[in-house]
Protein backbone atom coordinates (compact mmCIF):
# COMPACT_ATOMS: atom_id res chain seq x y z
CA UNK A 1 0.00 0.00 0.00
CA UNK A 2 2.84 2.37 0.84
CA UNK A 3 4.47 1.85 -2.55
CA UNK A 4 1.16 2.24 -4.35
CA UNK A 5 0.52 5.56 -2.64
CA UNK A 6 4.05 6.68 -3.57
CA UNK A 7 3.46 5.73 -7.21
CA UNK A 8 0.12 7.54 -7.12
CA UNK A 9 1.84 10.66 -5.77
CA UNK A 10 4.54 10.45 -8.46
CA UNK A 11 1.95 10.06 -11.21
CA UNK A 12 -0.30 12.87 -9.95
CA UNK A 13 2.54 15.28 -9.24
CA UNK A 14 4.15 14.53 -12.60
CA UNK A 15 0.93 15.30 -14.44
CA UNK A 16 0.52 18.58 -12.57
CA UNK A 17 4.14 19.56 -13.18
CA UNK A 18 3.91 18.69 -16.86
CA UNK A 19 0.70 20.70 -17.17
CA UNK A 20 2.41 23.79 -15.73
CA UNK A 21 6.11 23.45 -16.56
CA UNK A 22 5.81 22.54 -20.23
CA UNK A 23 3.77 25.64 -21.15
CA UNK A 24 6.06 27.70 -18.91
CA UNK A 25 9.14 26.32 -20.67
CA UNK A 26 7.62 27.16 -24.06
CA UNK A 27 6.79 30.65 -22.81
CA UNK A 28 10.39 31.15 -21.61
CA UNK A 29 11.74 30.18 -25.03
CA UNK A 30 9.24 32.46 -26.76
CA UNK A 31 10.08 35.40 -24.50
CA UNK A 32 13.81 34.91 -25.08
CA UNK A 33 13.30 34.93 -28.85
CA UNK A 34 11.03 37.98 -28.66
CA UNK A 35 13.55 39.80 -26.48
CA UNK A 36 16.37 39.18 -28.94
CA UNK A 37 14.11 40.09 -31.87
CA UNK A 38 13.02 43.31 -30.17
CA UNK A 39 16.64 44.37 -29.58
CA UNK A 40 17.50 43.69 -33.23
CA UNK A 41 14.41 45.56 -34.39
CA UNK A 42 15.47 48.66 -32.46
CA UNK A 43 18.84 48.74 -34.21
CA UNK A 44 17.19 48.05 -37.55
CA UNK A 45 14.83 50.99 -37.10
CA UNK A 46 17.72 53.22 -36.08
CA UNK A 47 19.63 52.37 -39.26
CA UNK A 48 16.47 52.71 -41.31
CA UNK A 49 15.94 56.19 -39.89
CA UNK A 50 19.49 57.16 -40.83
CA UNK A 51 18.97 55.75 -44.32
CA UNK A 52 15.78 57.76 -44.73
CA UNK A 53 17.81 60.98 -44.19
CA UNK A 54 19.58 60.23 -47.45
CA UNK A 55 22.95 61.21 -45.94
CA UNK A 56 25.74 58.74 -46.69
CA UNK A 57 27.95 59.85 -43.83
CA UNK A 58 25.20 59.53 -41.23
CA UNK A 59 24.23 56.13 -42.64
CA UNK A 60 27.81 54.86 -42.54
CA UNK A 61 28.26 56.06 -38.99
CA UNK A 62 25.02 54.50 -37.81
CA UNK A 63 25.81 51.14 -39.45
CA UNK A 64 29.30 51.09 -37.87
CA UNK A 65 27.83 51.96 -34.51
CA UNK A 66 25.24 49.19 -34.78
CA UNK A 67 27.76 46.56 -35.79
CA UNK A 68 30.28 47.79 -33.24
CA UNK A 69 27.84 47.32 -30.38
CA UNK A 70 28.58 43.61 -30.45
CA UNK A 71 24.94 42.74 -30.72
CA UNK A 72 23.12 42.02 -33.93
CA UNK A 73 24.97 42.25 -37.29
CA UNK A 74 23.36 44.93 -39.50
CA UNK A 75 23.55 44.98 -43.28
CA UNK A 76 22.18 47.67 -45.61
CA UNK A 77 21.51 46.42 -49.13
CA UNK A 78 21.80 49.20 -51.69
CA UNK A 79 20.49 49.10 -55.23
CA UNK A 80 22.79 47.38 -57.68
CA UNK A 81 23.89 44.54 -55.38
CA UNK A 82 25.94 46.84 -53.17
CA UNK A 83 25.76 46.72 -49.32
CA UNK A 84 27.03 48.42 -46.21
CA UNK A 85 27.90 46.79 -42.89
CA UNK A 86 28.23 43.10 -42.16
CA UNK A 87 28.59 40.88 -45.24
CA UNK A 88 25.50 38.83 -45.97
CA UNK A 89 23.93 36.98 -48.87
CA UNK A 90 21.17 38.68 -50.74
CA UNK A 91 18.48 36.07 -50.29
CA UNK A 92 14.89 35.77 -51.38
CA UNK A 93 13.73 37.67 -48.33
CA UNK A 94 15.90 40.66 -49.27
CA UNK A 95 14.53 40.62 -52.80
CA UNK A 96 11.00 40.57 -51.43
CA UNK A 97 11.71 43.43 -49.01
CA UNK A 98 13.29 45.46 -51.88
CA UNK A 99 9.80 45.69 -53.36
CA UNK A 100 8.76 47.86 -50.45
CA UNK A 101 7.66 45.36 -47.78
CA UNK A 102 9.19 45.07 -44.31
CA UNK A 103 9.17 41.41 -43.29
CA UNK A 104 10.69 38.90 -40.86
CA UNK A 105 12.07 35.68 -42.31
CA UNK A 106 12.79 32.48 -40.36
CA UNK A 107 15.82 30.55 -41.58
CA UNK A 108 17.56 27.40 -40.28
CA UNK A 109 20.38 29.58 -38.94
CA UNK A 110 18.19 32.15 -37.24
CA UNK A 111 15.83 35.04 -37.94
CA UNK A 112 16.17 37.89 -40.48
CA UNK A 113 14.52 41.25 -39.79
CA UNK A 114 14.16 43.16 -43.07
CA UNK A 115 13.03 46.79 -43.20
CA UNK A 116 12.45 48.51 -46.53
CA UNK A 117 13.42 52.23 -46.81
CA UNK A 118 11.87 54.08 -49.75
CA UNK A 119 11.89 57.58 -51.09
CA UNK A 120 15.62 58.31 -51.37
CA UNK A 121 17.50 59.29 -54.50
CA UNK A 122 19.22 55.95 -54.51
CA UNK A 123 15.92 54.04 -54.60
CA UNK A 124 14.69 51.41 -52.11
CA UNK A 125 17.14 50.30 -49.45
CA UNK A 126 16.77 47.17 -47.34
CA UNK A 127 18.10 47.17 -43.80
CA UNK A 128 18.77 43.60 -42.59
CA UNK A 129 19.34 42.52 -38.99
CA UNK A 130 20.18 38.86 -38.37
CA UNK A 131 19.51 37.17 -35.02
CA UNK A 132 21.20 33.75 -34.76
CA UNK A 133 19.68 30.67 -33.14
CA UNK A 134 21.99 30.91 -30.14
CA UNK A 135 20.93 34.48 -29.49
CA UNK A 136 17.26 33.57 -29.90
CA UNK A 137 17.72 30.91 -27.21
CA UNK A 138 20.05 32.83 -24.97
CA UNK A 139 19.28 32.06 -21.30
CA UNK A 140 16.65 29.45 -22.19
CA UNK A 141 18.83 26.51 -21.10
CA UNK A 142 19.42 27.96 -17.65
CA UNK A 143 15.77 28.82 -17.29
CA UNK A 144 14.77 25.28 -18.24
CA UNK A 145 17.31 23.89 -15.77
CA UNK A 146 15.83 26.01 -12.99
CA UNK A 147 12.33 24.87 -13.94
CA UNK A 148 13.48 21.26 -13.95
CA UNK A 149 15.05 21.64 -10.52
CA UNK A 150 11.88 23.26 -9.22
CA UNK A 151 9.84 20.38 -10.64
CA UNK A 152 12.20 17.82 -9.08
CA UNK A 153 11.99 19.54 -5.71
CA UNK A 154 8.20 19.65 -5.88
CA UNK A 155 8.10 15.97 -6.88
CA UNK A 156 10.39 15.05 -3.98
CA UNK A 157 8.30 17.05 -1.54
CA UNK A 158 5.15 15.39 -2.87
CA UNK A 159 6.66 11.91 -2.45
CA UNK A 160 7.86 12.75 1.07
CA UNK A 161 4.45 14.08 2.10
CA UNK A 162 2.72 11.05 0.57
CA UNK A 163 5.13 8.66 2.28
CA UNK A 164 4.47 10.32 5.63
CA UNK A 165 0.74 10.08 5.00
CA UNK A 166 1.12 6.43 3.97
CA UNK A 167 3.00 5.64 7.17
CA UNK A 168 0.26 7.28 9.21
CA UNK A 169 -2.22 4.96 7.49
CA UNK A 170 -0.14 1.77 7.26
CA UNK A 171 1.15 1.67 10.84
CA UNK A 172 -2.33 1.62 12.45
CA UNK A 173 -3.53 -0.90 9.86
CA UNK A 174 -0.47 -3.06 10.51
CA UNK A 175 -1.14 -2.89 14.25
CA UNK A 176 -4.74 -4.00 13.69
CA UNK A 177 -3.53 -6.89 11.52
CA UNK A 178 -0.96 -7.95 14.12
CA UNK A 179 -3.54 -7.91 16.91
CA UNK A 180 -5.88 -9.95 14.70
CA UNK A 181 -3.13 -12.55 14.20
CA UNK A 182 -2.44 -12.66 17.94
CA UNK A 183 -6.14 -13.19 18.62
CA UNK A 184 -6.17 -15.99 16.04
CA UNK A 185 -3.25 -17.63 17.91
CA UNK A 186 -5.28 -17.51 21.13
CA UNK A 187 -3.76 -14.43 22.76
CA UNK A 188 -6.98 -12.93 24.08
CA UNK A 189 -5.10 -10.17 25.93
CA UNK A 190 -4.00 -8.55 22.65
CA UNK A 191 -5.41 -5.06 22.18
CA UNK A 192 -5.07 -2.27 19.63
CA UNK A 193 -3.89 1.21 20.54
CA UNK A 194 -6.32 3.17 18.30
CA UNK A 195 -4.42 5.60 16.07
CA UNK A 196 -4.52 7.07 12.59
CA UNK A 197 -7.57 8.41 10.75
CA UNK A 198 -10.98 8.20 12.42
CA UNK A 199 -12.05 5.22 10.30
CA UNK A 200 -8.99 3.18 11.30
CA UNK A 201 -9.37 4.20 14.95
CA UNK A 202 -12.95 3.01 14.78
CA UNK A 203 -11.81 -0.35 13.38
CA UNK A 204 -9.23 -0.69 16.17
CA UNK A 205 -11.82 0.13 18.83
CA UNK A 206 -14.25 -2.39 17.33
CA UNK A 207 -11.51 -5.05 17.32
CA UNK A 208 -10.82 -4.37 21.00
CA UNK A 209 -14.51 -4.76 21.80
CA UNK A 210 -14.56 -7.99 19.78
CA UNK A 211 -11.54 -9.37 21.66
CA UNK A 212 -13.13 -8.53 25.00
CA UNK A 213 -16.38 -10.15 23.92
CA UNK A 214 -14.58 -13.28 22.72
CA UNK A 215 -12.78 -13.57 26.04
CA UNK A 216 -16.03 -13.10 27.92
CA UNK A 217 -17.81 -15.77 25.88
CA UNK A 218 -14.92 -18.21 26.19
CA UNK A 219 -14.78 -17.62 29.91
CA UNK A 220 -18.47 -18.36 30.23
CA UNK A 221 -18.19 -21.45 28.06
CA UNK A 222 -15.18 -22.83 29.91
CA UNK A 223 -16.71 -22.16 33.29
CA UNK A 224 -19.90 -23.88 32.11
CA UNK A 225 -17.89 -26.90 30.99
CA UNK A 226 -15.96 -26.89 34.26
CA UNK A 227 -19.17 -26.66 36.30
CA UNK A 228 -20.77 -29.45 34.31
CA UNK A 229 -17.70 -31.61 34.70
CA UNK A 230 -17.63 -30.88 38.43
CA UNK A 231 -21.19 -32.14 38.73
CA UNK A 232 -19.96 -35.48 37.49
CA UNK A 233 -18.02 -35.86 40.71
CA UNK A 234 -21.24 -36.70 42.55
CA UNK A 235 -22.09 -39.82 40.51
CA UNK A 236 -18.38 -40.76 40.45
CA UNK A 237 -18.32 -40.57 44.25
CA UNK A 238 -21.46 -42.69 44.38
CA UNK A 239 -19.82 -45.25 42.12
CA UNK A 240 -16.78 -45.33 44.37
CA UNK A 241 -18.99 -46.04 47.37
CA UNK A 242 -20.67 -48.85 45.45
CA UNK A 243 -17.25 -50.27 44.57
CA UNK A 244 -16.25 -50.24 48.23
CA UNK A 245 -19.34 -52.31 49.03
CA UNK A 246 -18.67 -55.00 46.40
CA UNK A 247 -17.86 -58.46 47.80
CA UNK A 248 -15.79 -59.63 44.83
CA UNK A 249 -12.52 -57.83 45.48
CA UNK A 250 -11.14 -58.61 42.03
CA UNK A 251 -14.20 -57.16 40.36
CA UNK A 252 -14.11 -54.25 42.79
CA UNK A 253 -10.50 -53.54 41.88
CA UNK A 254 -11.27 -53.56 38.16
CA UNK A 255 -14.31 -51.32 38.53
CA UNK A 256 -12.36 -49.07 40.88
CA UNK A 257 -9.68 -48.58 38.26
CA UNK A 258 -12.38 -47.59 35.78
CA UNK A 259 -13.80 -45.11 38.29
CA UNK A 260 -10.30 -43.69 38.86
CA UNK A 261 -9.90 -43.26 35.11
CA UNK A 262 -13.22 -41.41 34.90
CA UNK A 263 -12.22 -39.19 37.80
CA UNK A 264 -8.86 -38.36 36.21
CA UNK A 265 -10.61 -37.51 32.95
CA UNK A 266 -13.07 -35.22 34.77
CA UNK A 267 -10.16 -33.43 36.48
CA UNK A 268 -8.39 -33.05 33.13
CA UNK A 269 -11.51 -31.56 31.56
CA UNK A 270 -11.82 -29.03 34.38
CA UNK A 271 -8.17 -28.01 34.05
CA UNK A 272 -8.37 -27.72 30.28
CA UNK A 273 -11.59 -25.72 30.42
CA UNK A 274 -10.06 -23.15 32.73
CA UNK A 275 -6.66 -22.91 31.03
CA UNK A 276 -6.29 -19.81 28.85
CA UNK A 277 -2.56 -20.07 28.17
CA UNK A 278 -2.29 -22.63 25.40
CA UNK A 279 0.98 -21.46 23.91
CA UNK A 280 3.09 -23.96 25.84
CA UNK A 281 3.91 -27.04 23.79
CA UNK A 282 2.83 -30.19 25.72
CA UNK A 283 4.57 -33.52 25.39
CA UNK A 284 4.51 -37.04 26.78
CA UNK A 285 5.93 -40.50 26.26
CA UNK A 286 3.59 -42.20 23.82
CA UNK A 287 4.99 -45.65 24.60
CA UNK A 288 4.10 -45.41 28.28
CA UNK A 289 0.67 -43.86 27.73
CA UNK A 290 -0.42 -46.34 25.05
CA UNK A 291 0.93 -49.26 27.09
CA UNK A 292 -0.99 -48.17 30.20
CA UNK A 293 -4.25 -47.69 28.32
CA UNK A 294 -4.03 -50.97 26.48
CA UNK A 295 -3.31 -52.71 29.78
CA UNK A 296 -6.46 -51.10 31.19
CA UNK A 297 -8.63 -52.28 28.27
CA UNK A 298 -7.05 -55.72 28.15
CA UNK A 299 -9.14 -56.85 31.10
CA UNK A 300 -12.36 -56.09 29.22
CA UNK A 301 -10.93 -57.71 26.08
CA UNK A 302 -10.24 -60.85 28.09
CA UNK A 303 -13.80 -60.89 29.45
CA UNK A 304 -15.19 -60.60 25.89
CA UNK A 305 -12.78 -63.19 24.48
CA UNK A 306 -11.16 -60.69 22.15
CA UNK A 307 -7.65 -61.66 21.03
CA UNK A 308 -5.35 -58.67 21.49
CA UNK A 309 -1.95 -58.20 19.90
CA UNK A 310 0.09 -55.27 21.23
CA UNK A 311 3.28 -54.05 19.56
CA UNK A 312 5.13 -51.18 21.24
CA UNK A 313 8.34 -49.39 20.36
CA UNK A 314 11.46 -50.51 22.22
CA UNK A 315 12.09 -47.11 23.78
CA UNK A 316 10.21 -43.95 24.73
CA UNK A 317 8.73 -41.78 21.96
CA UNK A 318 8.12 -38.13 22.79
CA UNK A 319 5.06 -36.70 21.02
CA UNK A 320 3.60 -33.18 21.00
CA UNK A 321 0.48 -33.87 23.07
CA UNK A 322 -0.10 -34.10 26.80
CA UNK A 323 -0.39 -37.45 28.52
CA UNK A 324 -4.05 -37.07 29.57
CA UNK A 325 -5.07 -35.95 26.07
CA UNK A 326 -3.31 -38.88 24.45
CA UNK A 327 -4.76 -41.27 27.01
CA UNK A 328 -8.27 -39.94 26.32
CA UNK A 329 -7.66 -40.27 22.58
CA UNK A 330 -6.48 -43.88 22.91
CA UNK A 331 -9.47 -44.66 25.14
CA UNK A 332 -11.84 -43.28 22.51
CA UNK A 333 -10.28 -45.34 19.73
CA UNK A 334 -10.29 -48.55 21.80
CA UNK A 335 -13.82 -47.85 22.97
CA UNK A 336 -14.89 -47.71 19.30
CA UNK A 337 -13.46 -51.19 18.82
CA UNK A 338 -15.46 -52.58 21.72
CA UNK A 339 -18.62 -50.63 20.83
CA UNK A 340 -18.78 -51.38 17.09
CA UNK A 341 -17.48 -54.94 16.85
CA UNK A 342 -19.05 -58.10 18.31
CA UNK A 343 -17.52 -60.01 21.19
CA UNK A 344 -14.65 -62.24 20.19
CA UNK A 345 -13.41 -59.91 17.41
CA UNK A 346 -9.61 -59.77 17.44
CA UNK A 347 -7.82 -56.42 17.26
CA UNK A 348 -4.26 -55.14 17.22
CA UNK A 349 -2.52 -52.08 18.63
CA UNK A 350 0.81 -51.07 17.14
CA UNK A 351 2.94 -48.08 18.12
CA UNK A 352 6.06 -47.24 16.11
CA UNK A 353 8.38 -44.26 15.79
CA UNK A 354 8.15 -42.16 12.63
CA UNK A 355 11.35 -41.37 10.71
CA UNK A 356 10.63 -37.62 10.78
CA UNK A 357 9.91 -37.71 14.52
CA UNK A 358 6.86 -38.47 16.58
CA UNK A 359 4.88 -41.69 16.64
CA UNK A 360 2.37 -43.65 14.57
CA UNK A 361 -0.41 -45.50 16.36
CA UNK A 362 -2.33 -48.10 14.35
CA UNK A 363 -5.44 -49.73 15.82
CA UNK A 364 -6.99 -52.38 13.57
CA UNK A 365 -9.79 -54.90 14.09
CA UNK A 366 -11.50 -57.66 12.14
CA UNK A 367 -14.99 -56.25 12.54
CA UNK A 368 -17.47 -55.08 9.89
CA UNK A 369 -15.40 -52.03 8.96
CA UNK A 370 -16.50 -48.45 8.30
CA UNK A 371 -19.90 -48.00 6.72
CA UNK A 372 -20.03 -44.18 6.78
CA UNK A 373 -17.99 -42.35 4.08
CA UNK A 374 -16.92 -39.43 6.34
CA UNK A 375 -16.55 -40.82 9.83
CA UNK A 376 -13.82 -38.30 10.69
CA UNK A 377 -16.29 -35.42 10.39
CA UNK A 378 -17.73 -34.17 13.62
CA UNK A 379 -21.08 -35.79 14.38
CA UNK A 380 -20.73 -38.50 11.74
CA UNK A 381 -21.33 -41.97 13.12
CA UNK A 382 -21.73 -45.40 11.63
CA UNK A 383 -23.76 -46.57 14.62
CA UNK A 384 -25.82 -45.16 17.46
CA UNK A 385 -22.95 -43.14 18.99
CA UNK A 386 -22.50 -39.37 19.10
CA UNK A 387 -19.98 -39.36 16.26
CA UNK A 388 -17.48 -37.31 18.26
CA UNK A 389 -14.83 -39.94 19.00
CA UNK A 390 -12.91 -39.92 15.72
CA UNK A 391 -13.27 -36.15 15.46
CA UNK A 392 -11.69 -35.72 18.89
CA UNK A 393 -8.88 -38.06 17.82
CA UNK A 394 -8.44 -36.06 14.62
CA UNK A 395 -8.16 -32.78 16.49
CA UNK A 396 -5.71 -34.35 18.96
CA UNK A 397 -3.52 -35.43 16.04
CA UNK A 398 -3.70 -32.02 14.38
CA UNK A 399 -2.80 -30.27 17.66
CA UNK A 400 0.33 -32.44 17.69
CA UNK A 401 1.13 -31.52 14.04
CA UNK A 402 -0.07 -34.94 12.92
CA UNK A 403 -2.98 -36.48 11.08
CA UNK A 404 -5.68 -39.12 11.46
CA UNK A 405 -6.41 -41.70 8.74
CA UNK A 406 -9.24 -44.23 8.69
CA UNK A 407 -9.63 -46.95 6.10
CA UNK A 408 -10.93 -50.41 5.43
CA UNK A 409 -8.08 -52.77 4.52
CA UNK A 410 -8.51 -55.23 1.61
CA UNK A 411 -8.68 -58.06 4.14
CA UNK A 412 -11.68 -56.40 5.81
CA UNK A 413 -12.25 -54.82 9.19
CA UNK A 414 -11.31 -51.29 10.18
CA UNK A 415 -7.97 -49.55 10.59
CA UNK A 416 -7.32 -46.24 12.33
CA UNK A 417 -3.89 -44.63 11.85
CA UNK A 418 -2.99 -41.81 14.22
CA UNK A 419 0.18 -39.84 13.33
CA UNK A 420 1.56 -37.61 16.08
CA UNK A 421 4.25 -35.00 15.64
CA UNK A 422 7.37 -34.86 17.82
CA UNK A 423 7.27 -33.11 21.17
CA UNK A 424 9.86 -31.38 23.31
CA UNK A 425 12.06 -33.83 25.10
Amino acid sequence: MRRRLALLAVATTSLVLIAFLVPLAVLVRTLAAERATAAATIWTQSVATAAALDDQKILDATVRQANGSGGTPITVFLPGHRFLGAPAARGAGVELAARGRSITVETPAGREILVAVQGGERGTLVVRAFVGTERLRQGVGWAWLVLGLIGLVLLTVGIAVTDRLARSLIQPVGQVAEVSRRLARGDLDARVDPAGPPEIREVGTALNHLAARIRELLTREREAVADLSHRLRTPVTALRLEVDGMRDRGEATRVGQAVDSVERMVDQIIREARRFDRDAVPSCDATQVVGDRVAFWSALAEDQDRPLRLTLADGPITVGVSGPELAACVDLLLENVFAHTPDGTPFTVELTARPEGGARLVIADQGPGFAHPALVDRGASGGASTGLGLDIARRTAEDANGRLHVRTPPSGGAEVILDLGPGQA
